[in-house]
């Protein structure tokens, strides 16, 4: 792909006025753009001093600014180290209809990363894995993901370095990882050149871009990105997701759950004193090890999943948790793929995330109201395991509840708290609407168990017809998976 690139062949051609008229174009693009609600990701690459920012620039001089947005990726600060890989880039992401322009990004991290020996051969595999996981699941949300390199021989990019490192005013862009790439460039070439034939898919090809001439370069590169605009515009095949094997635990079935489960109150009282001084411990050696954890709440309404929450979360520093509530998602949330809101919302190392609710909507409300298509959903499964599989590969600890109760249970609770002022703000029109669903949503949660039930993300169920059975399982279950990483980590 590099290596057998062409390099320093200047191309005739009156190249400046072929710009001009190119950049309208793409201005004129960007109405159609926002219309269709195509989100638009154009990841610049390249090696140092090819002229990245220039060419950025370049594609931007027309374009109204309100429908777009420039990213400058740096090198990851201390404190996103501490976030899982992907988020930043995911967090990135643009809202349908408008255009990101990534000055540098994932391949340059993982480059720089693989070059000075911080990543592994299985560390760089997973990598691998991860960005081309990523940029599928946006190619099949609708996202158009454009990547450019810029390529440039070692002698030129030798010549702009020494350029830039000799006026003061331009010297800061002579980085120490330009200067290195220079002096490795074999190596350096050889990384780039795997990268790219790792990450290769139809749905995000790689456009490889001689930069040694200025206009010829961006010219290319606008041409290329308005014809990938207009193909798009014009429904061009999305990518599909393969048929993978997920290593799946024992399938779980909610009529296997034994709801006669109870706990008589002064035992419950008991324990839980006991729990909350251990999961307080723990606590504090999660922060010292620097291990995430992320713990998701599904269940029926008024299964209890609320008093749950909050039993387990008083055992915690306030300080270091979060419980993350998940309604309807806002205007701006729908404008993104579905995974967005919740990767803006994962732990950083040595921190907990407790979900309320969470991206299983995906498979259950949101199939079972019509707010995606069945293709949405039904790609759902894999997505969502693909996008657990990269939090526990970051190290985070990932526990599912399904909190469960019987009809006649849940029945009972409504009247309750119909009939009670101070709690008949928990009850609305759209519970007993989903009351009234009850046969439809089983057979979806069973398949959701049954589908995404991963051994490195395994759901565990929660017979809650008792609360203080249920309260005290799930705080068991917390203690034994955190123990259970923290023995690892020793």
């Amino acid at each position: 792909m590099l290596k057998e690139f062409p390099l320093e062949q200047k191309q005739e051609g009156n190249w400046k006025e072929e710009l001009k008229g190119l950049r309208l174009d793409l201005s004129h693009l960007q109405q159609p753009v926002k219309a269709a609600g195509l989100p638009v990701v154009v990841l610049i690459e390249g090696w140092g001093a090819a002229g990245k920012g220039s060419l950025i620039r370049s594609l931007i001089r027309e374009l109204d600014p309100r429908l777009f947005q420039v990213v400058s990726m740096s090198e990851p600060g201390q404190e996103e180290r501490r976030w899982p890989f992907l988020k930043r880039y995911c967090q990135a992401m643009p809202e349908r209809g408008k255009v990101l322009f990534l000055d540098s990004g994932w391949m340059n991290d993982t480059v720089r990363e693989r070059l000075r020996g911080d990543l592994s051969d299985e560390e760089y595999r997973r990598r691998l894995r991860s960005v081309e996981r990523m940029e599928r699941q946006l190619a099949a949300d609708g996202y158009l993901v454009v990547k450019l390199f810029l390529h440039v021989s070692q002698k030129t990019q030798r010549q702009r370095l020494e350029k830039l490192a000799g006026d003061k005013d331009t010297a800061w862009r002579a980085g120490e990882n330009d200067w290195r790439q220079n002096k490795n460039y074999a190596r350096t070439l050889e990384v780039f050149e795997d990268f790219m034939t790792q990450t290769d898919r139809p749905w995000a090809q790689w456009k490889v871009l001689d930069a040694t001439w200025g206009p010829q370069v961006q010219c290319q590169a606008a041409l290329w990105l308005r014809d990938c605009i207009r193909r798009s515009l014009k429904l061009a095949p999305q990518a599909e997701t393969p048929a993978l094997a997920w290593p799946l635990r024992e399938p779980l079935h909610l009529d296997e759950a034994d709801l006669s489960k109870h706990l008589d109150k002064e035992r419950y009282q008991k324990e839980l004193k006991a729990c909350r001084e251990r999961l307080e411990e723990l606590h504090n050696r999660l922060y010292r090890q620097k291990v995430p954890v992320a713990i998701v709440y599904e269940g029926w309404d008024a299964a209890g999943k609320g008093g749950n929450i909050k039993r387990l979360a008083s055992a915690l520093d306030p300080r270091g948790y979060e419980v993350v509530p998940i309604a309807a998602p806002t205007p701006e949330e729908l404008s993104h793929h579905y995974l967005w809101r919740f990767w803006r919302r994962m732990p950083k190392t040595g921190h907990i995330a407790i979900f309320d609710r969470s991206w299983y909507g995906r498979v259950m409300v949101e199939r079972l109201e019509g707010f995606c298509s069945p293709e949405d959903w039904q790609r759902a499964y894999d997505e969502i395991n693909e996008f657990e599989s990269e939090l526990t590969d970051f190290g985070m600890v990932v526990l599912k509840f399904w909190v469960h109760i019987d009809k006649d249970t849940q029945l009972q609770r409504f009247q309750e708290r119909q009939n009670d002022p101070e709690k008949q703000w928990k009850i609305t029109d759209e519970d007993w609407r989903n009351r009234e669903k009850w046969d439809q949503y089983e057979p979806a949660v069973n398949e959701m168990l049954r589908l995404t039930s991963t051994t490195f993300a395994p759901w565990m169920i929660i017979e809650s017809n008792s609360k203080e059975y249920a309260r005290l399982k799930t705080i068991h279950l917390v203690i034994e998976a955190i123990e259970n990483r923290l023995n690892q980590k020793e």
